[in-house]
């Protein structure tokens, strides 16, 4: 636009320059008014460009705000982008730990379950265990006068009479109980048996429960005789 005013002040100075060639006969007073009319016309083109140039300025002021507020609602985009990326990680993160964590359940689960099975068929055994010796304890009860006693600690006494021939209702015992590894485990014996030991590892090795009763019932008898 300053271009064009420019354009049209060298078209007006020419316009003038022809005049003023034409009129160069003329009166001075052509002159003074020629003169005057070009004062003026320069005065107004002075004006109007001054306008021109403020209104130029104005919009360089609003286009470098316009410009600001882009950045700023740039920057406030990128903030919010990033913002948006770390709650992404965080939930990705609480995503992988519930996953951890609900693999961890399930293997407790399985485990529990495992182990209640194992717990489930030690105690079938026990029962069939329990079940062995009380039918021995009612077998051997009648014939060698052997009672069996449930003490402290899931232990069973066995009370041995009829052993010595001067006092029948004299007894002889010991203890008995499955340790952690399910084997019989044999302890207080009275009178002492240096051959307990011997019976107890028999027995783990054969599982003949009536031959071990029998077995402890000699020794105390040779005790008792010897």
């Amino acid at each position: 636009m300053v271009e064009d005013e420019l354009a049209l002040f060298d078209k007006s100075i020419n316009e003038f320059w022809n005049k003023f060639k034409s009129t160069v006969s003329d009166t001075s007073c052509q002159m003074v008014g020629l003169r005057d009319a070009y004062k003026d016309s320069i005065k107004a083109f002075a004006e109007k460009l001054s306008v021109k140039l403020k209104e130029e300025e104005r919009m360089v002021e609003m286009f470098l705000e316009y410009q600001n507020q882009i950045c700023r609602q740039n920057k406030l985009i990128q903030e919010k982008k990033e913002n948006l990326l770390k709650l992404i990680a965080e939930v990705k993160d609480k995503k992988q730990e519930v996953e951890a964590l609900t693999a961890t359940i399930q293997d407790l689960k399985e485990e529990y379950a495992r182990k209640k099975e194992t717990i489930s068929t030690a105690n079938k055994a026990n029962e069939e265990r329990l079940k062995r010796l009380q039918k021995s304890a009612d077998l051997y009860k009648d014939r060698l006068g052997l009672e069996i006693r449930k003490i402290y600690g899931d232990k069973l006494q066995f009370i041995f009479t009829d052993i010595d021939p001067k006092h029948p209702d004299r007894p002889f015992m010991f203890s008995l109980c499955l340790n952690e590894a399910r084997d019989y485990e044999v302890s207080d014996s009275a009178p002492y048996l240096e051959c307990l030991a011997e019976f107890q590892e028999n027995v783990r090795q054969t599982n003949n429960f009536s031959a071990f009763l029998a077995n402890v019932r000699k020794a105390f008898t040779a005790m008792v005789y010897n």
